[in-house]
């Protein structure tokens, strides 16, 4: 049996590349919804019957969990998807509270796609953990288009960021929290426009973490050859050029880590 990872497009590979390192002996299937990508701008409704799709692809596959390695499908569909299939499924949300646990009393920035920053989801989290009101919420929705050209590290990306940027004041805020899996590729950039000292955070360790709780709770962990198998919008991706790509990326995410 394996371990399913579903997102909109590249976004997911963050929790599959966290996963591969924390449970390395799992099998995995990954399956990014590039037909579909971006969800930050879509319907709630759309958003859903993506999901919907997504997770049962994977189910019939054998997936013994689904991880929703999307904050965006997470926050409107994570209900839906428990009442639809009988196995364990798992959202992401944004690292809001270690970082409201770990600021000095500084502000938070919570960075995420449009839809998202609407929810009523990530609305009671922040609710919940921040009695002082101290998390700002910025949308960036031109990052998951970025992301998904391959688009990194350009001008046309730190003068984005920056605009997005210049109307806070940056030494006021002790973190920046990535509400959306396709962000942290972009870990560089952010580093270079945030003050010395600022935290970044994403809910990726977060989400293994639980992931690993989940399944030693109920026996299924188990030994196989960390293999993954990677699907596109529910077709199998094998040609060389496209595994290269993918290789390529969580390659990045090596450097991201080390940022």
């Amino acid at each position: 049996m394996k371990i399913g990872i579903f997102d909109s497009g590249i976004g997911g590979l963050t929790v599959l590349h966290r996963a591969l390192r924390e449970l390395p002996e799992e099998d995995y299937l990954f399956y990014a919804d590039a037909d579909h990508v971006p969800y930050g701008e879509k319907t709630k409704e759309e958003i859903t019957g993506y999901a919907l799709a997504a997770v049962g692809f994977l189910a019939e596959r054998g997936a013994k969990a689904v991880v929703v390695a999307c904050n965006t499908a997470t926050s409107v569909a994570i209900g839906t998807l428990r009442a639809s299939y009988p196995i364990p499924i798992l959202g992401i949300e944004p690292a809001v509270k270690p970082a409201v646990e770990e600021t000095d009393g500084r502000r938070i920035l919570v960075v995420a796609t449009p839809v998202t920053v609407r929810e009523e989801k990530l609305h009671n989290l922040i609710a919940r953990v921040d009695a002082e009101h101290l998390v700002d919420l910025l949308a960036l929705p031109r990052l998951v288009p970025f992301a998904e050209k391959g688009e990194f590290r350009s001008p046309e990306v730190s003068d984005y960021l920056r605009r997005e940027f210049s109307r806070y004041d940056l030494s006021a805020y002790s973190s920046l929290v990535l509400g959306c899996t396709h962000f942290n590729y972009f870990k560089d950039t952010f580093r270079e426009l945030l003050p010395r000292g600022a935290d970044i955070l994403d809910g990726c360790a977060g989400t293994v973490n639980h992931l690993a709780d989940v399944l030693r709770e109920r026996g299924l962990l188990e030994r196989g050859g960390g293999a993954v198998e990677y699907f596109r919008s529910g077709r199998r991706i094998s040609d060389g050029p496209e595994l290269a790509r993918i290789g390529g990326l969580l390659r990045r995410l090596d450097e991201m880590e080390r940022i």
